[in-house]
């Protein structure tokens, strides 16, 4: 990872579908030191604990073709809204002044999910978007892999 510099009071997002923690800068530039804002949890059970039927099936008006139609992944769905209330929060504490520097860690898709919701004010504010999973590192880990050289 780059060496970033995080300014005093920087939020530092890491999250998954699942878990997001909420980290601030306490420390300088020089030396950081990430501190726990929140820890926000989703429960998501998986797909087949959601879905309540058979995928559907269509049929051809004419003939007797048919075809199965693709089952909603209903785990999918709930990582989504799950990034889009993060979004939420983060786009909050932008428009509030919360943080100046943003730097939001998670994996590729979930990453994505959140960079659709961000308003152009929190756009603004980012300094880093890394797609890597550390969700289940410590704060310590966090900090040294974020400012590492």
């Amino acid at each position: 990872m780059t060496h970033l510099k995080l300014a005093p009071g920087a939020w530092v997002v890491v999250g998954d579908g699942q878990k997001a923690l909420f980290l601030t800068n306490e420390g300088d530039e020089k030396f950081p030191n990430l501190r726990r804002l929140s820890v926000e949890l989703h429960d998501d059970p998986p797909t087949h604990e959601q879905g309540s039927d058979a995928p559907g099936r269509t049929y051809s008006s004419i003939g007797t073709g048919r075809s199965a139609v693709e089952e909603t992944d209903w785990h999918e769905v709930e990582k989504e809204r799950f990034a889009a209330s993060i979004a939420e929060r983060i786009n909050k504490g932008a428009q509030s002044a919360a943080f100046k520097q943003l730097v939001v860690v998670a994996p590729p898709k979930i990453l994505g999910d959140l960079r659709r919701e961000f308003t152009k004010e929190t756009g603004t504010k980012i300094l880093a978007e890394i797609p890597k999973d550390l969700t289940h590192h410590t704060i310590a880990e966090i900090e040294r892999l974020l400012t590492a050289e």
